[in-house]
């Protein structure tokens, strides 16, 4: 089949039962990319809102890997998993008939800030080039360090018997499993995700399914589902440049213009073209860091 150079991002609606990598390669195969990487995995449990960098687009995924996150997730109170959620087997039951709404929300404002997390063992992460989850399927247990996430917002949604929905903003690194396991610890019964949906990813929110994706009728039409790759850094200032200063950052060379800001990283724009991100130097001249190949 031939590649295609196309450039994008697709705003994709991760069904449950599907690998992050397994939804990568489906749309990959339907836009026939060339190249093609998602930004920041979802559990096979999980679904929802799963940022797929096509082409070029790939150069700033992981500006997109340090965004906020926005998730809606059901907790089961009254048992712990070997996962953190309803695929692991349970290791623990305990009664949650005498504990309160009031209890319930004092639990979950205490998670409220920036704190230290240490991954779960079933996460993708790597320990010598082995993803945690096959040593722990292995029963092997590996020293994880401690980073530090911040919980911006978790709102109540609904308590129904045991099943507790809450919605949460955090910081990137996030690991919701491990946020359920320490409310279900912190009101003494213990907790596991049932359900777990990402909502949204810094300022993106509306998401396409694969069904939509397959009902488009041509590469032009797929091609009208992606949103521009500058999106993902829209909150970052815009530099525009002219067609000689442009020439010049196109050879990688820093260059003086009284559009930059202060410090910090900048969008690269000549008129309508999106050129790629740039950084501000100490001397105040902007330096490109990622440009954007159209050939």
């Amino acid at each position: 089949m031939l590649k295609r150079n196309v450039n994008g991002i697709l705003l994709f609606n991760k069904p449950i039962d599907v690998s992050s990598n397994a939804a990568l390669q489906r749309v990959k195969r339907l836009f026939q990319a060339r190249k093609a990487g998602h930004t920041g995995s979802l559990d096979k449990l999980a679904s929802g809102l799963l940022p797929i960098c096509l082409g070029e687009a790939t150069k700033i995924s992981n500006f997109l890997l340090m965004a906020d996150k926005y998730y809606e997730t059901t907790l089961t109170l009254g048992a712990t998993t070997l996962t953190g959620d309803s695929e692991g087997e349970i290791l623990q039951t305990r009664p949650t008939d005498n504990i309160t709404h009031e209890q319930i929300e004092k639990a979950v404002q205490s998670f409220l800030g920036s704190s230290e997390q240490i991954p779960p063992m079933y996460s993708a992460l790597k320990h010598q080039g082995q993803p945690l989850y096959k040593l722990a399927r292995q029963g092997k247990t590996i020293e994880r360090k401690a980073r530090i996430i911040t919980i911006y917002d978790i709102e109540i949604q609904s308590l129904i018997d045991n099943y507790l929905s809450i919605k949460v903003h955090c910081s990137k690194g996030t690991y919701i499993r491990t946020l359920a396991e320490d409310i279900g610890e912190a009101l003494g019964c213990g907790a596991f995700v049932s359900r777990l949906h990402r909502i949204g990813v810094g300022n993106y929110w509306d998401m396409v399914d694969y069904a939509t994706l397959e009902q488009q009728t041509s590469m032009e039409e797929l091609d009208k589902l992606l949103i521009p790759m500058q999106t993902a850094i829209s909150h970052w200032p815009k530099v525009d440049l002219s067609t000689e200063l442009a020439y010049y950052i196109k050879q990688g060379q820093a260059v003086q213009t009284s559009q930059a800001p202060a410090d910090g990283w900048v969008q690269l724009f000549s008129g309508e073209l999106f050129l790629g991100i740039g950084q501000v130097l100490e001397d105040g001249k902007v330096t490109p860091k990622r440009l954007i190949n159209y050939n």
